[in-house]
């Protein structure tokens, strides 16, 4: 597990991330409810450097926090971005799907995606705004392998490594590179990993 901290991701979350009791890390002045789309293409053309050594066919997150770091490093490598849904479109057929569950909203559901979108022996890059206890990142490996395609590297903006969703995942065989690292939240403070 990478634990190289991207400064200026790290910086910001010290300026203006807010710690909640329970282990929650609030960001959503800048990276899930506001987006500064400045530091969202400095962390993009980061994930971007750090997997530039994979071969990636296609990007692919979850809705919805995801999705903009997910289409802005889409843009930068030229691939196409899927996300998976958190409710099932009418519209859909042909579809993968798989259950996950939230830390953060302390429920399971069912993502999904088409079958269309995620063809046999892609090599997908998977990204995501947090890795906690890593049931989302499961629940999409499990997702891409029912495709027939596999996970070449996942990529989280913050890791709370507490909750050993990175360690999990290395362990299952996975590459994780995550921008910030958080060692602890304890009594309401960030504790940055060294």
């Amino acid at each position: 597990m990478s634990t190289n901290q991207f400064l200026p991701l790290v910086e910001k979350i010290k300026t203006e991330g807010k710690c909640l009791e329970g282990g929650i890390l609030k960001v959503d002045s800048f990276i899930n409810h506001q987006i500064d789309p400045i530091m969202l293409q400095l962390m993009c053309e980061e994930f971007a450097r750090r997997f530039s050594n994979v071969h990636v066919d296609k990007i692919m997150t979850i809705e919805a926090s995801g999705i903009a770091p997910a289409v802005v490093l889409g843009y930068l490598l030229k691939k196409p971005v899927v996300f998976a849904k958190k409710k099932k479109p009418s519209t859909m057929a042909n579809m993968l799907t798989t259950e996950v569950y939230s830390f953060t909203k302390q429920k399971s559901y069912t993502v999904c995606c088409s079958k269309e979108f995620i063809k046999e022996g892609e090599d997908i890059l998977f990204i995501d705004d947090f890795l906690a206890n890593g049931n989302a990142a499961k629940g999409m490996i499990e997702l891409v392998e029912k495709a027939g395609a596999k996970i070449v590297g996942m990529g989280f903006l913050v890791e709370k490594a507490f909750q050993n969703g990175g360690q999990m995942l290395e362990k299952l065989g996975h590459r994780v590179e995550s921008l910030a690292v958080i060692e602890s939240l304890d009594n309401c403070t960030i504790t940055f990993k060294e």
